[in-house]
């Protein structure tokens, strides 16, 4: 039995790879299916059949659930104060912070929400200043030595998020991450982690998952004992409110992804993790500190759990920790 002082991966292995779909689990609603229940997914049924299924907290109590919380959490080095997002996004982006400012993240949006264009981000810093900068999609980054207002221009509305530090620790492991620009580049640089940006790699729903796979296993190769994947595409569906575009992104991820994988981590006698970072509504577009499902697959792992990776399936398993899927002390050579 997993519990929260146990773990289903005890012994060593010489190769780990975990595989963060950003926001694919979701709340479970009577008559409706989720995104890991409706996704052609026969990879993920296999390693869910053969491996170990949990249930994972990967939101640490008394913060709020989001990427530099919870990837941070699932890298092994999980917050216990608020993280800044700006502080992530400076180094992702290759963003200098000055002495004396501090970068706020703030998202460009319109009145109902609506995301706004990277074009209409590139506009609006133009009005703010040198200290704005626009860094993908709807996002900016603010430098400011203190926390700036919320404001309408140009007809759209710049939203600052709340304040933090950055995050605290290190990886436990030497660990590669591959993703794109972003939470999770951030986080890795700031850990410690070494950060692979594959060309096509963009966050979204149109990012290059052969090029990621091609990454990870590259980084296999080259001797890394810890492989850590990033995928931002559900989570961002799931913010658009496109509850069909989750379920498209999962079934890509399985086949584009995950399916390569599995043979090479089969092929090197070690463990393949699935873990989103969080719960990611898709009625609201808003983050969940709930439990997520997630499995650990391979040498040493015997089958336990549900036979199916979704959030109904695991609902009544007791959460663990997330360092239960891969514990540090099973990386160590």
């Amino acid at each position: 039995m997993v519990s929260a002082h146990t773990s289903p991966v005890a012994e060593h292995r010489p190769a780990e790879v975990l595989v963060i779909p950003d926001g694919a689990a979701q709340p479970i609603r009577e008559g409706i299916r989720t995104a890991l229940e409706a996704a052609a997914t026969p990879v993920l049924d296999s390693l869910a059949a053969e491996g170990a299924v949990v249930r994972v907290r990967t939101t640490p109590p008394g913060l709020a659930p989001g990427s530099e919380t919870c990837i941070a959490t699932l890298l092994g080095a999980p917050p216990r104060r608020p993280v800044g997002r700006g502080w992530v996004d400076a180094a992702a982006y290759g963003i200098e912070v000055p002495d004396g400012l501090v970068p706020w993240r703030a998202d460009l949006v319109y009145r109902s929400g609506k995301r706004a264009s990277v074009r209409q981000a590139r506009d609006v810093c133009v009005h703010l200043g040198p200290h704005a900068h626009a860094v993908g999609g709807h996002r900016l980054l603010l430098l400011a030595a203190e926390r700036p207002t919320d404001r309408r221009l140009l007809g759209l509305y710049v939203r600052v998020w709340p304040g933090g530090g950055p995050p605290e620790g290190a990886v436990p492991v030497a660990t590669t991450v591959v993703c794109a620009p972003g939470a999770a580049a951030g986080l890795g640089r700031l850990l410690g982690a070494r950060v692979v940006i594959p060309d096509g790699a963009t966050g979204d729903v149109d990012t290059d998952l052969r090029a990621k796979a091609q990454a990870a296993v590259a980084a296999l190769a080259g001797g890394a004992h810890r492989v850590v994947v990033h995928v931002g595409a559900p989570d961002e569906a799931a913010h658009r409110r496109d509850r069909i575009a989750v379920v498209v992104a999962l079934a890509r991820l399985d086949r584009e992804l995950l399916a390569p994988l599995r043979e090479t981590v089969g092929a090197l006698g070690g463990r393949l993790a699935v873990c989103p970072d969080h719960v990611t509504d898709p009625q609201t577009g808003r983050h969940d500190a709930a439990p997520v499902p997630a499995l650990v697959w391979g040498a040493g792992v015997e089958s336990q759990g549900p036979p199916a990776l979704s959030e109904r399936a695991a609902a009544a398993l007791a959460p663990v920790a997330a360092d239960n899927l891969l514990p540090a002390e099973a990386a160590v050579a």
